[in-house]
């Protein structure tokens, strides 16, 4: 179980830390704090949770107003300009160990995200203070970049302040200026149960397969075993783009996330209060049902192809 509240509050005060502590009501994006605390002398922060394709992650803690392109930011890093991308909501239990609208980098505290790379703004050294959620969205604590150096530091977490909006040449003689911030190790996360998984391979090997001739006096002639297996390499490998279950559920869980996250606004928790969950739940099996339904019977559709192909090829190769 991670760190909770009261107890990073209290590590604070252990460290001799000075932050003041604002409690509101649960909010889940920078608009919706700023009135409960825009008025107070500080700084609002936003913070990004963020995943590579080789499942290392990031936190980017930023002021409000920085100008965050993750494209940017992922070819500075040396990932290519696709390489950085929301990271996925199981995530946020699994390696931070908070809620949704609760990432901050306070929870690098927690052991499970010794691997995560934290970059910060270095627009935070000219504030007088910062407001971040302290691991719950229901308080904001006001603290300066000096506080948050001294917690960072405690947990054998190197400060390291960027310029976010920065936008170097990266190219053969200019190496990614923040190459070096890129984690040495990724994190597994534990594997989601697949439900549309494609028929086993004995189900896949038994294609009809008409051999007749359709000429009476000409010659059936076969293609040579050379051609033959060409065409059906080729065959094979047209068909990867839908035979990658991992890519899938990675995916499909992408874009889950990402239709709560557009769901869950300031607007619809006022309206529906308690039923928000249930409006989310229906929301998300009318706008992807047909989506996976489409997906899953792409899956079944290759595996029963490279099954017929493989059981094809082998029998090419035998004559």
């Amino acid at each position: 179980m991670g760190y909770t509240k009261d107890q990073l509050l209290a590590r604070l005060q252990e460290l001799q830390i000075d932050f003041t502590k604002h409690e509101h009501p649960v909010v889940l994006t920078v608009e919706a704090q700023a009135k409960h605390v825009g008025h107070l002398n500080g700084a609002l922060s936003k913070n990004l949770f963020l995943k590579d394709k080789k499942h290392r992650f990031y936190v980017v803690s930023a002021l409000a107003k920085t100008n965050v392109d993750l494209k940017v930011l992922s070819q500075r890093l040396g990932l290519g300009k696709g390489g950085l991308r929301m990271a996925p909501e199981e995530a946020l239990a699994e390696v931070l160990q908070v809620p949704l609208g609760c990432v901050t980098p306070f929870a690098l505290v927690n052991e499970s995200a010794r691997c995560v790379s934290l970059l910060l703004d270095q627009g935070f050294k000219t504030q007088e203070c910062c407001f971040f959620h302290p691991l719950s969205n229901d308080t904001t604590i006001a603290l300066n970049a000096r506080g948050l150096d001294k917690f960072l530091s405690s947990i054998g977490k190197q400060p390291i302040y960027v310029d976010l909006e920065a936008n170097p040449p990266v190219g053969k003689d200019q190496p990614p200026d923040l190459a070096s911030l890129v984690p040495s190790d990724a994190i597994a996360l534990p594997a989601q149960p697949d439900k549309t998984a494609p028929q086993q391979v004995s189900d896949m090997n038994h294609a009809p397969v008409n051999n007749k001739s359709t000429g009476v006096s000409a010659k059936a002639v076969k293609p040579s075993t050379d051609v033959r297996k060409e065409k059906l390499s080729n065959g094979i490998s047209s068909s990867n783009s839908f035979a990658d279950p991992e890519k899938f559920v990675e995916d499909f869980i992408e874009k889950t996330s990402s239709l709560v996250i557009s769901e869950i606004t300031e607007e619809n928790v006022k309206q529906y209060g308690d039923k928000l969950g249930e409006v989310i739940s229906n929301t998300i099996r009318k706008k992807l049902a047909t989506e996976l339904k489409s997906t899953a019977t792409m899956f079944k559709n290759t595996a029963y192809s490279e099954g017929f192909s493989a059981c094809t090829l082998r029998q090419a190769k035998l004559q």
